[in-house]
């Protein structure tokens, strides 16, 4: 049987989890990557594949099955994918959950324009937390739903502290408080606030002579990035910085607590995630999303598709007879 050939556009940390990913799937093999830098200075850790401008995807568009996009959702994916999505079929980590409708809107009308099936926001959450998210509700309707998120790397987060003067690096986690993860795990399902939830905690490197109470307090009172949550900010060396945070871990919670009959019966469901490499996990989703792309795509499936959307069966290189002996 042939293998699926997948596409990358963009050579980043999620770009490079999706090629380790790639590598280790038997039914799948790595055609191109499509960069905005010049395709000449790029090496990429994968052996004799191509890499191409992405200004040429358009040259290449029978030569890939499945085309996976590594850009972020800020500026990246709202216009790459719909771009792509006339192209190839599609899939991306889109994860700005407040956008998520207008950015599937814009990418199912162009896959349905031209008869190719795509999938958004796959990733880890959105992703496996929404399918645990909707496993929860479906499950136990009477309840509320938890989020916790960490201890882990915030890429977004920890930009946006090297966007202050006078920084040189940073890197800054979420961390769940331990008080109100116990308190949801135990069923009590208290009302909790963003504050009451997370903290954030900062490690700076600052230039020589900076101003490091004025950088404090830009992070501190930073709006909607750290200003609703208790955050602590540590001044370090780069040599602190590389030695002590140069990885990207995350991982994170969604819990489901509720009752059953008359409301006597308590229920907790929980689906946690520990990382040691966010990128590389992620790539590994979309690597398993982009297989059931490519399933659906012979199925004549066209347009606009999420995580909710998609058969567990589709995900897995073994057979319906195989999943049946080993995994059911």
């Amino acid at each position: 049987m042939a293998k699926t050939r997948i596409g990358i556009l963009g050579y980043g940390n999620l770009s490079r989890g999706v090629e380790a990913a790639v590598a280790l799937a038997g039914d799948m093999e790595l055609a191109a990557v499509f960069t905005r830098r010049n395709p000449e200075e790029l090496a990429i850790a994968t052996a004799g594949v191509p890499v191409f401008a992405a200004s040429d995807l358009e040259k290449h568009a029978q030569d890939i099955d499945v085309l996976v996009l590594g850009g972020g959702s800020a500026t990246d994916l709202p216009e790459q994918t719909p771009a792509c999505a006339k192209l190839f079929n599609v899939v991306d980590s889109f994860d700005t959950h407040a956008h998520i409708p207008q950015h599937f809107a814009a990418v199912d009308a162009a896959l349905r324009e031209s008869g190719h099936v795509g999938v958004i926001s796959a990733g880890w959450d959105p992703g496996l937390f929404s399918l645990a998210r909707i496993i929860g509700n479906s499950m136990l309707p009477q309840g509320a739903d938890y989020t916790f998120w960490g201890r882990g790397v915030s890429q977004g987060h920890s930009d946006a502290i090297r966007r202050i003067p006078g920084v040189v690096d940073a890197r800054q986690y979420t961390v769940p408080v331990p008080e109100a993860l116990e308190a949801v795990r135990a069923g009590e399902e208290p009302q909790l606030t963003d504050r009451q939830k997370h903290t954030r905690e900062c490690y700076v490197v600052a230039e020589e002579g900076a101003d490091l109470a004025a950088i404090e307090d830009a992070i501190v009172t930073m709006p909607n990035y750290f200003e609703p949550y208790d955050t602590t900010v540590n001044f370090i060396t780069m040599e602190e910085l590389q030695r002590d945070h140069s990885g990207i871990p995350h991982g994170g919670s969604v819990i489901r607590s509720g009752s059953t009959g008359n409301g006597d019966q308590r229920h907790t469901i929980e689906f946690s995630l520990k990382l040691d490499s966010n990128p590389e996990f992620t790539g590994s989703v979309l690597v398993a999303v982009a297989r059931a792309v490519a399933r659906m795509a012979a199925e004549g499936a066209t347009g606009c598709k999420t995580i909710f959307d998609i058969a567990p069966a589709y995900y897995s290189p073994l057979s319906a007879e195989e999943l049946r002996g080993h995994l059911l």
